[in-house]
């Protein structure tokens, strides 16, 4: 029992600092002594995680380590997410982003796609100047637990909402969650326009999906 804490406490460590290859190859450890997805994600990856983004916001940790811990994440989660549907696993959520119309800007959004990945769901990127059809159009496709709409621009941000009342007039209001961002967002500005969520940083955001998740597992 003892070895199995220190395989954990390793997968742990390997994800923290980054390092592909050990995390890909403690998963494999783990998933061999007889873990199951949900364990190695719930005792390792995401309390992993969980302290990235509390040294992040500390400021212990900069976006370069952010940025690489999650892709180690990413390529563990590869690993495990065959294990997830043969189990028929309702852990992981589904999350749709994109950079809504009018603005050509990617960078902040691939920023909180990469960490929403790294806490274990999947992300649906759109790209940038997606018009408001086109996010109603991907929460019928995809059920999304929640939509993120992102934003550099102070001229883009009616885009956004356009984009909540196109999503209320498809009749899809109630059915996910709306989380907004980017450098010319403010709270009141979400509050204003319907959103139900304004994150500062991909940490914020990664950690209200994830509490969304667990308020739908409780439900």
């Amino acid at each position: 029992m003892h070895d199995r804490a220190d395989h954990m406490e390793r997968l742990r460590e390997t994800i923290r600092t980054g390092m592909i290859d050990e995390t890909v190859a403690g998963v494999k450890d783990l998933i061999a002594m007889g873990y199951g997805a949900e364990a190695i994600m719930n005792q390792a990856m995401i309390p992993a995680m969980d302290e990235v983004g509390e040294l992040f916001q500390k400021g212990e940790y900069y976006l370069p380590e952010m940025l690489v811990a999650g892709e180690a994440m990413k390529q563990g989660l590869a690993n495990i997410r065959p294990l997830l549907v043969r189990d028929g696993s309702s852990f992981q959520g589904r999350v749709v982003l994109g950079t809504v119309l009018g603005d050509l800007h990617d960078i902040g959004k691939n920023i909180v796609a990469m960490a929403i990945e790294g806490a274990g769901f999947e992300v649906i990127d759109l790209g940038h100047d997606i018009p408001p059809e086109g996010f109603v159009q991907a929460i019928l496709e995809h059920k999304p637990i929640a939509v993120g709409l992102s934003t550099l621009l102070t001229t883009t941000m009616g885009a956004m909402s356009d984009t909540i009342q196109a999503v209320a007039r498809a009749g899809l209001r109630e059915k996910v969650r709306i989380m907004i961002g980017g450098a010319a967002v403010q709270q009141d500005f979400a509050s204003r326009i319907g959103a139900d969520f304004y994150g500062p940083d991909s940490v914020s955001a990664m950690r209200y999906v994830r509490a969304l998740l667990k308020e739908a597992l409780r439900g």
